[in-house]
């Protein structure tokens, strides 16, 4: 069977196409540019008006590259679908001044981007200059998605769909969605309506790198540890009793030191970590079902884990399929895996 992973983030957008007949470490694996990155620029080099259409993506440089064109004087018109790239709560949107229209409006007298998480012409493209052709069986997709539920802001209602989920102990693969996903995951829905025909599976990022993290050899082996996705944005860590979480928090990384870490950990451990000392902090939140207590290490993943260098505790930097920029598609592999056993 063969597997097409792609894990987008706020960066870049790792990538491995994996052929379940070969080590994994043969693997053809690519790291670019994220695609809010890639068409924030886009957006940035247009001198004119602009009309977007096409899918709810990330948004981050896509949002400040829109309200620079705003402040220019130059319109900008978007579908539905694509203007909760800005804002799920249209009505926000339109109060920065862009112009929300129906989706399958055209406007052929305005220059277009089309938004879109994937792009796998682009993935092919770049790929037959190699010889190799773009053929899957699984499709699995990696996104942050924080979700929508009006009046309830986009930080609490994250987590409250972590702890809805964590209410008993689960593996990260469970935070997986096959072939649809629940209608208030707006950006998650524009994946499988840009992949609609294939069979994939989109799956929050955080969680996707979690799982990835536990592929590597070592940590295979270890009973009681914490797993660690030190992002750009958010950073999530996870306590594990063998296979499953037992415990979760997620933090803002640029609220986080590392004494104020290994505070964290520490109470995460041994159970006494409480959501509102998290939330009244700043980040999202904490669930802690079961202490861990004493463990290995922590296993570091993520573009900001240097910050654990000066932890206290011993720290292990997961490498799964000997490469630390495939954690997330390596936990995407063994998800779809395990739901083929």
């Amino acid at each position: 069977m063969k597997i097409l992973t792609i894990d987008v983030g706020a960066g870049t957008q790792d990538i491995m196409l994996y052929d379940t007949f070969e080590p994994i470490e043969n693997s053809v694996k690519m790291v670019l540019p994220s695609p809010t990155r890639i068409f924030a620029e886009r957006i940035r080099k247009h001198r004119n008006d602009l009309f977007v259409n096409g899918e709810t993506m990330g948004g981050g440089p896509i949002n400040v590259s829109i309200k620079n064109h705003l402040d220019k004087g130059y319109r900008v018109v978007m579908t539905e679908n694509s203007a909760r790239t800005v804002r799920d709560d249209l009505n926000q949107v339109k109060a920065m001044g862009i112009e929300v229209v129906p989706d399958g409006e055209k406007h052929p007298e305005i220059g277009k981007v089309e938004f879109k998480d994937i792009d796998l012409d682009a993935i092919g493209a770049a790929l037959s200059n190699f010889d190799v052709e773009l053929e899957f069986d699984y499709i699995g997709v990696a996104v942050q998605d924080h979700g929508f539920m009006e009046g309830v802001g986009d930080r609490n209602f994250r987590f409250m769909k972590i702890k809805e989920k964590l209410d008993v102990p689960r593996g990260p693969e469970e935070f997986a969605y096959f072939d649809d996903a629940p209608e208030y995951l707006t950006r998650m829905n524009g994946v499988f309506r840009t992949l609609k025909g294939y069979k994939t599976v989109v799956m929050d990022s955080k969680f996707a790198s979690i799982c990835g993290a536990t592929c590597d050899e070592r940590v295979e082996s270890m009973e009681k540890f914490i797993v660690m996705d030190v992002g750009n944005g958010h950073t999530l860590a996870a306590a594990f009793n063998g296979e499953k979480m037992v415990g979760v928090f997620e933090h803002h990384t640029s609220a986080l030191t590392p004494e104020k870490l290994d505070n964290l950990v520490k109470k995460l451990a041994d159970g006494t970590l409480t959501h509102e000392e998290v939330h009244e902090d700043g980040g999202h939140g904490a669930i802690v079902n079961d202490a861990i207590g004493d463990f290995e290490c922590i296993v570091a993943t993520g573009p900001r884990r240097k910050i654990l260098q000066k932890s206290n505790f011993k720290v292990y930097y997961a490498a799964p399929a000997g490469d630390v920029m495939m954690t997330g598609p390596a936990g995407l592999i063994k998800t779809i895996l395990s739901k083929q056993a």
